[in-house]
């Protein structure tokens, strides 16, 4: 981490173009931000997990926030990671107005563009909307872990740089959904993790958590970034 003390976090409020008010968690360097990052959830919510992501992008000097997409549905839901909870989730995400979900990451973009630039890093669900933003919106980077639908989109172009992380052993995200994607976007940079799983990221979801794979892909996730926001 950066700075000399720790980030500064809570909750906001936000508004997105169509009206709708929604909840956000917000994470602050100690110092000047470097630029601003909006964090998309898993399809499990902004959760613990998700608030721990952003203060540890707060403490590499970005201005981090993570919208609460679920807001439209109900405020503050978030799901377990309990085989109920995921059948819950799945069928929540896959069924969601995306268009809708685009328009609230919008909204924190328009929060954190006070820092300057502004990227998305999104996992899971949010790692699918991270493609949909980078062809759609007006992110300036984007970064992808195991966006299991990003095929859904498969015909969009990004409008910005974007990087995706993925584990060769992903259920979601699987190598013929990849080979589909990268023969139809080539220049599209994956990196992919011998050994992990969906969620490898995730610390609180044992035994999907893989540390060695997690490391690798925050440290290529801050160079990027790096080069692309505040260079």
């Amino acid at each position: 981490m950066t700075g000399n003390a720790p980030p500064a976090a809570g909750e906001i409020r936000l508004r997105a173009t169509d009206g709708h008010e929604l909840s956000a968690w917000m994470a602050s360097p100690s110092g000047s931000p470097r630029a601003g990052l909006v964090i998309a959830q898993e399809m499990y919510g902004v959760n613990s997990y998700i608030r721990d992501v952003c203060a540890w992008y707060a403490g590499h000097g970005y201005l981090a926030v993570a919208p609460s997409l679920y807001d439209r549905v109900q405020p503050g839901l978030t799901f377990e990671y309990s085989d109920a909870d995921n059948l819950r989730a799945k069928q929540l995400y896959r069924n969601y107005d995306w268009s809708k979900a685009v328009m609230d990451l919008e909204a924190a973009h328009d929060f954190c563009a006070r820092a300057g630039k502004v990227g998305i890093v999104g996992f899971c669900f949010g790692g699918s909307l991270a493609w949909l933003a980078a062809c759609t919106s007006h992110f300036d980077a984007a970064v992808s872990y195991y966006g299991g639908e990003i095929n859904r989109y498969l015909d969009l172009d990004a409008r910005c740089p974007i990087e995706c992380h993925v584990g060769d052993r992903d259920d979601a995200l699987d190598a013929e959904k990849i080979a589909v994607f990268r023969a139809r976007h080539p220049d599209v940079p994956f990196h992919i993790y011998p050994g992990a799983l969906h969620g490898f990221d995730n610390p609180k979801r044992t035994p999907r958590h893989h540390p060695e794979a997690a490391r690798r892909a925050r440290a290529r996730s801050l160079d990027f970034l790096g080069k692309t926001l505040t260079v």
